[in-house]
């Protein structure tokens, strides 16, 4: 409700996004995180913590967030979050998911057979040592440092996903509660003192 308020805001003609970008965030786990969640994933399987799933609009604004453990492929954890996306129907309008290069092309096929939109992977195909944004995919990095300035995502604090996700999800309607304060002040009408 959050989300769609937002977007009429912004002046979107719809509540509900045809296109989202879909990326995890590997979390660090801190020293208390339990042995039932907090796993080893990331590059080379050296990180212990776990991955957070953010899809968000071209607004940048977090539509749907979900917490897995570290060791989860790219491949799950799309599916999990198009999964998601469909509960809360966010799926009715929903033509096109931008998903990085760690979702195989097989996978990223049969997930858009499966929910009938098309799932394209995006990033560049040469190796460069310079940041490049890719279109519309930095969104999804620009919506995970915001949520990383909550003290409480620091780390992955948390011993089970369903913690986890409470928390990131607060952290999303804190971003989206913002955004709507922003756009409510710029709209108002300025009163100068006579």
């Amino acid at each position: 409700m959050l989300h769609a308020a937002a977007r009429i805001e912004d002046g979107r003609a719809e509540e509900t996004p045809s296109m989202v970008v879909i990326d995890t965030h590997l979390a660090r786990g801190a020293s208390n995180g339990g042995f039932t969640f907090h796993d080893r994933g990331g590059p080379y399987g050296r990180t212990k913590g776990a991955k957070r799933v953010v899809a968000v609009d071209v607004t940048g604004l977090p539509v749907a967030a979900v917490v897995v453990p570290a060791s989860t492929h790219e491949n799950r954890a799309s599916e999990l979050m198009l999964e998601l996306l469909a509960r809360q129907g966010v799926t009715d309008r929903l033509e096109l998911v931008l998903v990085d290069r760690g979702v195989t092309a097989t996978a990223a096929r049969a997930l858009g057979r499966d929910h009938g939109l098309e799932v394209r992977r995006v990033g560049w195909d040469d190796k460069q040592p310079v940041f490049r944004p890719i279109r519309h995919a930095w969104r999804v990095e620009v919506a995970h440092g915001r949520l990383g300035r909550s003290r409480r995502l620091a780390k992955s604090f948390e011993n089970t996903t369903t913690s986890a996700t409470g928390w990131l999800q607060v952290a999303c309607i804190a971003t989206t509660l913002r955004h709507l304060s922003r756009e409510r002040a710029r709209r108002r009408p300025v009163v100068l003192a006579a």
